[in-house]
C-alpha cells in the first residue's frame, strides 16, 4: 500500500462506529452559505502484481451502495449486488466478493477526498475516516473563509488547504513504510482533490438489468488465455464489454423498444482443478532442470492437450467442465429468478473440443430420438436402394441392379449380406467376391470413419463417462478450434450430413485466417466440394480497406490483362491479314484463365459482386450440424497482419476476446433465436 494511505485493515475494522458521518450530509447552513457537501463515489481496490489500483463503481452501482449506506442498516449484514450481479459488496465489511468464480476479495471504500500517487499519477482515495476530517476542515475553512488550514494525516504527513482550488499533501522525501518521520512541509508536494468530479477518472457505464441470454465460455490450454497472459475471467470481461458496445451500436431500435437487455457471459475454469490433482508435483520430479522457464511453460500449457487424451485426466476435465457449467447455471437461476432466456456455450481452442465431445455424448429426449429415427427411416427406404445401385455401378456390376431391387436390398441389407445370401440370389462367383471385398473394406473403415446419429459413441473418443448437462444449449460457438483435426486423428474421415448434436441445434466454427490451431469442419461433411468458409462481415458494415484494395488491384490486373490480350490480338490480325486460330484459342484460354483467376478470389474474400457469392452459398448443403446453415466463418485479417502471416499466427489464435466481428456474430445468432435482428443487416452475412 502507498505510505500516504492509512493502513486499510484497522480502518475498515473500525468502520461501524462512525460518529462524524454527518459531515457527509449537508450540515446546517452557515452564515457564509457557500459550503456544499461533497458527493461521495464508491471505489474498490484492484491488486495486480502487488500494485494497487482504485477503480470506480458504475454510477448505478455507486448510487445503490450509497442508498444502502444511507439507510443506516450497516449494523446488519447488507449485501449489494454490483457489476451486473457478478460481484457482491458486503457493506459492513467493505468487501467486494466474486459470485461465480474464485478471486481475491477487494477492499471497498466510500470516497470523497483523493491525492495524486507517486508512481502513475493516478488519484488515490484517503481512508473514509480521514476524508471526514478533511471534509470537516474544508467546511470550516469555506464557511469562515479562513484558509491555510494545516492537517496531519494518520501517517503524520502534512496536508495544507491553501484555498478551494489549491490543496497540497507534503510527502516526506526520506520516508518509507518502515520509518516514521516527523510532520514537515519539506518534501514533494502532491495535489489533493475533493470529490470524484475533480479527478481524471472514467466512471464506467452501468449494464442493463435485463438479461436475455446466458453464455458459458470454456478456456483452452493453460491458465492464460491471451497474448497478455490474462486469465479466462479477464478475457471474458473484455468479451462482455465488447458485446455491450456492439448492442448499443447494432441493436439500437430493439433497445429503444426494450426488446433487448444484454447477454451475460460467464467463464468456466477447468485448468486449476486439473492441476490440483497432484500431477504438477509428479511432473516436477521428472522435469529436467535445463531451460527451466520453457519446460515449466510447457508443463503448464501444452500438456493440457496430452492430459485430455489420457483417459484418467480426460475424465477429470469433462467432469469439471460439466459440473462447473451445471453449478454456474443453477447459481445464476437462483440469483436471477426472472430469467426466461436460453443458454449457449462457447469454447476457445481445446475448450471447444471438450464441449464438442460433451455435446456429442448428451442424451436427447426419447421423443426427439423417435422423431429422428422416423425421419431417417423415410429417407433410407428410397435413398438406400439408389445408394446400392451407385455401389454396383462403382464395382462395374450394374447388370445386377434389377436383382438387388427385386430383393428390396438397401444399403443396410447389403452390408449384412453373406456369401451364401449372394449365392442364393444367383450372383456368380466373380461379382460375389467383388461385393464381399467392398463390404469388408467399408466395415473396417466404419469403426470411426463417420460420425452418425447413433446411440453408441461413434467418435473414437477417449473412453470416459461423459456427464449430462442440466439444460439444452441453443448454440455452440467454437473459437480457434482444433475439432476438425482431432476428429481426423481419431479416424473420423467424414461427418454424416444428417448428423446433428443431440441437444444443441446450432454450431458455429469461427477462426482467424492465420490461427495455427484452427481447422475447418465443413469439408468433413462435404468432402467432394471445394468451397471457401463464410467471410465474417466487418462490424462497421464494410470490408476492411486493405482487402477491398487487394480485390480492386486483382480485378484491375485481370482487366488490364484482358485489354492487353484483346489489343494484341487485333494488332496481330491486322498485321497478318489472316485468321490465326491457334492464337485465338490461346487468347480464349488466357481469358478463361483470367476469369478463373477472378473466380478463385474467395481467398481475397470477394464480396464485391455479392450476386455471385449469394448465388453460390445457398447451393452448398453442409448438412444438419448447424440446422442446414453454414458452419465455418473466417475473420478478416487486419492490414498489419497481412504483411506477415507467421508473425501474427499466435496473435491470430488469441484475438477472439476483443474481436468486435466475432462478438457481433455471436449476438446476431443469439438474438435471431428470439426473432430480433440487427438494425441494418451487414453485407455478406448469411
Amino acid at each position: 500500500a502507498d505510505p500516504a494511505l492509512p493502513p486499510s485493515s484497522p480502518m475498515s475494522a473500525q468502520e461501524p462506529p462512525r460518529p462524524p458521518s454527518a459531515a457527509a450530509e449537508p450540515p446546517e447552513p452557515e452564515p457564509g452559505g457557500r459550503y456544499e457537501a461533497v458527493v461521495p463515489h464508491w471505489f474498490y481496490c484492484k491488486v495486480t502484481d502487488t500494485r494497487e489500483r482504485w477503480v470506480p463503481f458504475s454510477a448505478q452501482d455507486s448510487e445503490r451502495l450509497e442508498e444502502a449506506h444511507g439507510s443506516g442498516k450497516e449494523q446488519d449484514e447488507v449485501v449489494v449486488p454490483t457489476s451486473g450481479g457478478r460481484y457482491d459488496v458486503h457493506l459492513r465489511a467493505r468487501q467486494r466478493i466474486a459470485v461465480y468464480w474464485q478471486e481475491e476479495v477487494s477492499e471497498v471504500r466510500r470516497c470523497t477526498w483523493f491525492y495524486k500517487g507517486d508512481k502513475d499519477n493516478k488519484f488515490i482515495p484517503y481512508s473514509e475516516s480521514f476524508s471526514e476530517e478533511l471534509e470537516e476542515a474544508y467546511m470550516i475553512a469555506v464557511t469562515l473563509d479562513e484558509w491555510k488550514k494545516k492537517l496531519e494525516s494518520p501517517n503524520r504527513e502534512v496536508i495544507i488547504l491553501h484555498n478551494p482550488k489549491l490543496m497540497v499533501h507534503y510527502h516526506p522525501v526520506a520516508s518509507s513504510d518502515d520509518w516514521v518521520s516527523t510532520p514537515t512541509e519539506q518534501g514533494r508536494p502532491r495535489t489533493v482533490k475533493r470529490g470524484v468530479e475533480n479527478i481524471a477518472v472514467e466512471i464506467p457505464n452501468g449494464e442493463p438489468l435485463q438479461i436475455d441470454h446466458l453464455v458459458f465460455v470454456v478456456h483452452g490450454i493453460g491458465p492464460a488465455c491471451d497474448i497478455r497472459f490474462r486469465s479466462i475471467v479477464q478475457c471474458v470481461n473484455d468479451f462482455r464489454n465488447v458485446s455491450l458496445s456492439m448492442l448499443q451500436a447494432h441493436f439500437k431500435k430493439a433497445q429503444e423498444q426494450q426488446q433487448v437487455g444484454r447477454v451475460e457471459f460467464l467463464p468456466v475454469n477447468w485448468h486449476s482443478s486439473l492441476h490440483s490433482t497432484g500431477v504438477d508435483v509428479d511432473l516436477e520430479r521428472i522435469t529436467l532442470p535445463s531451460i527451466n522457464r520453457l519446460r515449466h511453460f510447457i508443463n503448464d500449457t501444452i500438456l493440457d492437450v496430452f492430459f485430455y487424451n489420457s483417459s484418467t485426466y480426460c475424465q477429470t476435465i469433462v467432469d469439471t467442465v460439466a459440473s462447473e457449467m451445471n453449478r454456474l447455471h443453477q447459481l445464476f437461476l437462483q440469483r436471477n429468478p426472472q430469467f426466461k432466456g436460453g443458454v449457449s456455450i462457447a469454447g476457445h481452442s481445446l475448450g471447444s473440443l471438450i464441449l464438442f465431445d460433451l455435446l456429442t455424448n448428451q442424451k436427447a429426449d426419447p421423443e426427439e430420438d423417435e422423431h429422428l429415427a422416423q425421419g431417417s427411416r423415410t429417407t433410407s427406404s428410397t435413398g438406400s436402394i439408389e445408394e446400392v445401385k451407385e455401389i454396383l455401378k462403382k464395382l462395374e456390376l450394374s447388370e445386377y441392379c434389377d436383382v438387388f431391387e427385386k430383393e428390396k436390398m438397401d444399403r443396410q441389407a447389403l452390408f449384412l449380406c453373406t456369401e451364401k445370401n449372394l449365392k442364393e440370389m444367383g450372383i456368380p462367383l466373380g461379382p460375389r467376391m467383388k461385393i464381399l471385398h467392398y463390404i469388408s473394406s467399408k466395415t473396417e473403415m466404419k469403426h470411426g470413419d463417420c460420425l452418425m446419429n447413433k446411440s453408441e459413441h461413434p467418435l473414437s473418443q477417449v473412453s470416459a463417462n461423459y456427464p449430462q448437462l442440466n439444460y439444452k444449449p441453443s448454440i455452440f460457438f467454437a473459437f480457434g478450434s482444433p475439432i476438425g483435426m482431432f476428429l481426423t486423428v481419431r479416424g473420423v474421415k467424414r461427418i454424416d450430413p444428417n448428423y446433428s448434436l443431440p441437444t444443441c441445434k446450432g454450431f458455429f466454427n469461427i477462426f482467424h485466417p492465420f490461427d495455427p490451431v484452427a481447422y475447418r469442419i465443413e469439408p468433413m461433411i462435404v468432402p467432394d466440394l471445394e468451397f471457401e468458409p463464410m467471410l465474417l462481415p466487418h462490424h462497421k458494415g464494410r470490408k476492411r480497406m486493405h482487402l477491398e484494395l487487394k480485390e480492386g488491384l486483382t480485378r484491375m490486373s485481370v482487366d488490364l490483362k484482358n485489354n492487353l490480350l484483346g489489343s494484341l490480338r487485333v494488332a496481330w490480325q491486322s498485321f497478318t491479314r489472316a485468321p490465326v486460330p491457334a492464337l485465338e484459342a490461346g487468347s480464349t484460354e488466357a481469358e478463361a484463365e483470367a476469369e478463373a483467376g477472378m473466380e478463385k478470389q474467395p481467398d481475397t474474400k470477394a464480396e464485391e459482386p455479392p450476386a455471385a457469392v449469394k448465388e453460390e452459398t445457398p447451393l452448398i448443403n453442409v448438412g444438419r450440424l448447424n440446422g442446414g446453415n453454414r458452419i465455418d466463418y473466417v475473420l478478416q485479417e487486419k492490414p498489419i497482419e497481412s504483411f506477415n502471416e507467421y508473425l501474427f499466427a499466435l496473435q491470430g489464435h488469441l484475438c477472439y476476446w476483443e474481436s468486435e466481428d466475432t462478438v457481433l456474430l455471436v449476438l446476431k445468432e443469439i438474438y435471431q433465436t428470439q426473432g430480433i435482428t440487427l438494425d441494418q443487416p451487414l453485407p455478406g452475412s448469411q
